[in-house]
């Protein structure tokens, strides 16, 4: 199943081909790599409307994936431990599926992060965590949304769209200035609410290599693997922030 293409989703935009998201992943590339030289002779930008707006944006966005997520895997009966993607075209199959799309598509939005950083010549954010993490979840997802939209891949969306909602919400508050940074107390608790994140995503796509689960073991591996590397450098990120920044 997993070699084959989702007949439902194979036509859907961004995903018809890998060319649209090779391109969308060389000019972002392109971005990190010259956007800062760019930058260097020019007066930053402080964009705070514009970065406001992003930031509810995204905020109303995940919010809606994660009812989404929710509301249609209870509608559906999915098992949090074992659940095989439903190729029908049923009403909640094509419901899942459009969801897993719309998480895909937040990842090409989320770019703009990089771009904000660098338009407001804040080049020490764009580290290579940051980086790694947006043009690797955009690869991920363009895979998943085309050959296992639903299913195991479920649980993944629905979490990360539950913590975005906290995380661009942060973002919303610390874009309205200097006045904000005393109520922006709770940015490790952000950090930590990541972390179990990770560790939670891990012991589900786990749990189902040494289970029989008819969902393919190939992207069950690759997201165990994928998730033990951010989980690695969130944990360093984490140590050298707030353990050894502390010191």
């Amino acid at each position: 199943v997993f070699c084959f293409p989702d007949p439902r989703t194979d036509p859907w935009p961004l995903v018809y081909s890998p060319v649209p998201v090779t391109l969308v992943f060389t000019s972002y590339l392109f971005m990190v790599a010259l956007g800062p030289s760019c930058m260097r002779q020019r007066r930053r930008l402080e964009l705070r409307g514009l970065l406001l707006a992003y930031n509810l944006a995204m905020v109303a966005l995940s919010s809606y994936m994660f009812y989404e997520f929710l509301v249609t895997s209870v509608l559906a009966n999915y098992s949090y431990l074992c659940q095989p993607v439903d190729y029908s075209r049923s009403e909640l199959g094509m419901r899942m599926a459009r969801v897993c799309w719309w998480f895909f598509f937040s990842k090409v939005i989320e770019l703009l992060d990089t771009v904000f950083l660098i338009l407001r010549k804040k080049q020490e954010q764009v580290t290579f965590l940051h980086v790694y993490h947006h043009v690797s979840m955009l690869f991920n997802w363009w895979s998943g949304v085309k050959y296992v939209p639903g299913g195991q891949a479920f649980f993944i969306g629905m979490l990360n769209s539950f913590v975005h909602i906290f995380m661009y919400g942060y973002y919303a508050l610390a874009s309205l200035g200097p006045q904000m940074h005393r109520h922006l107390w709770w940015k490790r608790y952000l950090t930590i609410l990541q972390l179990c994140q990770f560790v939670a995503i891990a012991a589900h796509s786990s749990y189902n290599l040494f289970t029989e689960c008819p969902f393919p073991d190939g992207f069950n591996t690759a997201v165990f693997l994928y998730i033990l590397s951010l989980l690695a450098l969130f944990l360093r990120f984490y140590y050298r922030t707030y353990v050894r920044g502390k010191r």
